[in-house]
């Protein structure tokens, strides 16, 4: 298992769920993809794509200047 960052803070719709589809085909089963997003529409826009894909959101954090989301990777095929 690796965590992969990504980081997309000050980029706007749909930056931030592109690159989260980025990291996810460099992934494995096992992996935790960690986004950072200042753009509000990642908190949907992950969930749906989680849901889609059938992998797992651990956590949407607001932090100070961003928002932290938190996905395990388990429809890896």
């Amino acid at each position: 298992m690796s965590e992969i960052k990504v980081d997309s803070r000050g980029s706007a719709c749909p930056g931030p769920i592109t690159d989260l589809m980025k990291a996810y085909k460099n992934s494995k089963n096992g992996d935790i993809i960690e986004i950072m997003a200042t753009d509000p529409g990642i908190k949907a826009d992950a969930q749906a794509w989680a849901k889609k894909t059938q992998n797992e959101i651990l956590s949407i954090e607001d932090k100070d200047n961003y928002i932290l989301i938190r996905i395990l990777v388990k429809n890896k095929k």
